[in-house]
């Protein structure tokens, strides 16, 4: 008998230890569920959650509807949740150097390999408290979308003058710096009635998408070329990240690195089949030639730059880093 008792508390004992060995992150996301990037990360969890079963698993709470877009970046520094896929520029105030992803003409991979994205990941861990996990769904450009045919000047160059042009924290410094247009700040989830009654009448986003978010019921035109990178990536919070077991963060890190490749991949098709759509739907492209184009695409990128090195600037780690986050994130040969 003695011995049953003693067998059955250390078969407990040991499922017990079982039991409390896996980790647990709470997780949201920026954008609603039905959006193409947040499947891309939800796609991530279920990745995560099948190698890491036993080891560390990830409980999604929600989107905005959970907590505010625009709050979710200070949650995570502050331990309300563990984990937050987001766009960097959401807290480009604490953080300007996200402008290096924004400005970027390289992939996650690329800038894994050359090791921008470990020098992101340390910026991150000094100036907020987080960790940079990872930089997802890369690869992808921005175009400018409008409901009315774009007009242009004698030198082929953009007119914006009388164009209603929504804005956010992305792409503003090129929209007002360069274009000089007065935009009119929304958040994603304002947009579609926005341009339903007419407050909005151009934005800019990313290649793929429109159609998940039903803009493209008003929008006509897609301006050529595209500008920009997406930057969106997950971060978590430091203290959390550092209480992880080495076997919890390791799954984590690769689950994320083979993440960001397999999303530029599967995004690219997206780009693909939601151009095709939207050309069947009437969709117009217009283009920039020559001149035009290339000082548009100088602007989108210099505008961004020089934000981004006046606010480092104003910090106590000062700008010192510009010229390398620059070279990490930006190679002139592949603009060729």
């Amino acid at each position: 008998m003695k011995h049953t008792i003693i067998g059955g508390l250390m078969a407990a004992s040991s499922m017990v230890g079982a039991a409390q060995a896996q980790e647990t992150l709470t997780a949201v996301h920026a954008f609603p569920e039905t959006l193409i990037y947040t499947q891309s990360f939800l796609s991530f969890v279920d990745k995560v959650n099948e190698a890491g079963d036993g080891v560390v698993q990830i409980e999604v709470r929600g989107g905005p509807e959970a907590i505010g877009m625009f709050q979710q970046p200070d949650a995570v520094r502050d331990g309300i949740v563990d984990m937050v896929y987001t766009p960097g520029s959401f807290y480009g105030g604490a953080l300007p150097e996200k402008d290096a992803l924004v400005a970027s003409n390289l992939t996650a991979v690329e800038t894994r390999e050359n090791g921008g994205i470990e020098m992101i990941d340390q910026i991150h861990q000094q100036k907020m408290g987080v960790k940079y996990l990872g930089w997802f769904d890369s690869g992808v450009c921005y175009n400018l979308w409008t409901r009315n045919a774009p007009e242009f000047d004698d030198a082929g160059n953009l007119s914006v003058e009388g164009l209603k042009l929504r804005g956010n924290a992305v792409y503003n410094a090129f929209f007002t710096n360069y274009l000089g247009a007065q935009v009119i700040d929304l958040p994603t989830t304002e947009v579609y009635s926005a341009l339903e009654r007419g407050v909005v009448d151009a934005t800019g986003w990313t290649q793929i998408g429109l159609i998940d978010l039903k803009w493209n019921e008003f929008l006509n035109y897609r301006i050529e070329p595209c500008f920009f990178s997406t930057d969106l990536g997950v971060i978590v919070n430091l203290d959390r990240w550092n209480s992880l077991s080495d076997e919890a963060k390791q799954i984590l890190q690769d689950v994320a690195i083979q993440h960001e490749k397999d999303s530029v991949a599967a995004l690219r098709e997206k780009r693909d089949a939601d151009f095709a759509a939207l050309d069947e739907q009437g969709m117009q492209v217009v283009s920039l030639e020559g001149e035009a184009k290339a000082n548009y695409l100088a602007a989108a990128r210099e505008k961004t730059w020089e934000r981004m090195k006046g606010l480092m600037a104003e910090h106590p780690m000062g700008d010192g880093m510009y010229d390398e986050l620059i070279g990490k994130f930006y190679d002139p040969e592949a603009d060729k």
